[in-house]
């Protein structure tokens, strides 16, 4: 029986997957190999697929290092891993880490970097790749780890690193001279914690959603209206900034017909609806680009810290508005992706794989 495994999905059809075993790498002077142990599966995963090829997510894994050919492609998640070799001063076994990780048992990674925060993998197809994506955070040296929100970090971080961002960049600019900011696909977890921040201290705050999701985006608590895509016209005619998670074309199209000049900023935060929205938005938000700008203005510590006391804050309250379903093993994985890919996964429900 194969001590390793790799989950796969063929780049043209996500829906068509394979699972197949797997000998667990080697590793050569300079590396280390991470067992994959618990991973979370959001609609933020299958976004990665979407743009898979435009935006290079699928170079991050490579599937020839896993034994597949390149019709298939590894979808990234974000979870923890355990270090189980090392020929790295500094990395050691035994140490666990969360980070960006393929759908697989096991990843050999070549750590650069190596401080008390953790490392980042500095394996040359990675070289060129968005660094944030990179790194490999020592839970020993993460202030924002709890060993008992483990799940909620693996569903929420690197959403709420994208929300949190999101906001802090509407709020950098002053909203844009908006009065009022319009949020798409209001039940995702990317755009109800963007809401969350921007709560209170921003103009206020609409969420378009799905019929079906009218009464779990309203129990929330963090907009200040909630209304169904059908009701668009009924908005205040006001200076909008319109923030598009769906990247649905007939929600574009109805606000632009109904604001006109008042939709005085349009930006892409990607999608959950499979449907690239890049192109018909007149911007598009990299949480990634604000994040090296706030590295400039308060320094990595200070990004730290303001990230960790906004990620405690929401932390309190998300575990109210989210059923956990856990599973286990590949199969489960394969099972998750394809709830998710579906859309059959309620809004309350993120699911948990543990290895």
């Amino acid at each position: 029986m194969a001590d390793s495994w790799t989950f796969a999905v063929a780049r043209n059809d996500l829906a068509r997957t394979t699972l197949v075993g797997a000998a667990t790498p080697g590793i050569s002077d300079g590396e280390a190999l991470l067992r994959v142990d618990r991973v979370g599966l959001t609609a933020n995963n299958v976004t990665y697929a979407v743009l898979g090829d435009s935006m290079r997510y699928w170079e991050f894994f490579p599937p020839e290092r896993h034994g597949l050919d390149r019709q298939w492609g590894l979808p990234p998640l974000w979870g923890f891993a355990e270090v189980t070799a090392s020929k790295v001063a500094g990395v050691e076994p035994g140490q666990r880490v969360y980070g960006y990780l393929p759908p697989a048992g096991h990843l050999v990674v070549r750590p650069d970097r190596v401080d008390g925060y953790g490392f980042r993998d500095a394996s040359a197809h990675r070289a060129d790749l968005p660094s944030p994506y990179n790194a490999y955070r020592s839970t020993v040296g993460d202030p924002a780890y709890r060993a008992d929100q483990e799940d909620l970090l693996v569903l929420f971080r690197p959403l709420f690193f994208t929300s949190f961002m999101l906001a802090d960049q509407v709020a950098d600019n002053d909203f844009y001279g908006a009065r009022s900011l319009v949020l798409s696909s209001a039940s995702s977890k990317t755009a109800y914690a963007a809401a969350y921040e921007l709560h209170g201290r921003a103009p206020r705050l609409v969420g378009l959603t799905s019929p079906g999701n009218l009464s779990f985006t309203r129990s929330l608590g963090c907009y200040d209206e909630v209304l169904s895509y059908d009701d668009v016209d009924s908005l205040d005619d006001v200076a909008t900034v319109y923030l598009d998670l769906s990247g649905a074309p007939a929600t574009r199209a109805a606000l632009r017909g109904h604001l006109g000049d008042r939709l005085v900023r349009d930006i892409a935060v990607g999608l959950t609806n499979q449907i690239p929205n890049a192109d018909a938005a007149e911007e598009v938000f990299f949480a990634p680009v604000q994040m090296r700008k706030r590295r400039q203005d308060w320094d990595r510590d200070g990004l730290d810290e303001r990230f960790t006391d906004a990620w405690q804050r929401f932390a309190q309250v998300v575990s109210g508005w989210l059923d956990v379903r856990p599973g286990n093993g590949p199969a489960a994985l394969r099972d998750s992706w394809r709830d998710v890919l579906a859309g059959r996964t309620p809004p309350r429900v993120g699911h948990v794989v543990q290895f």
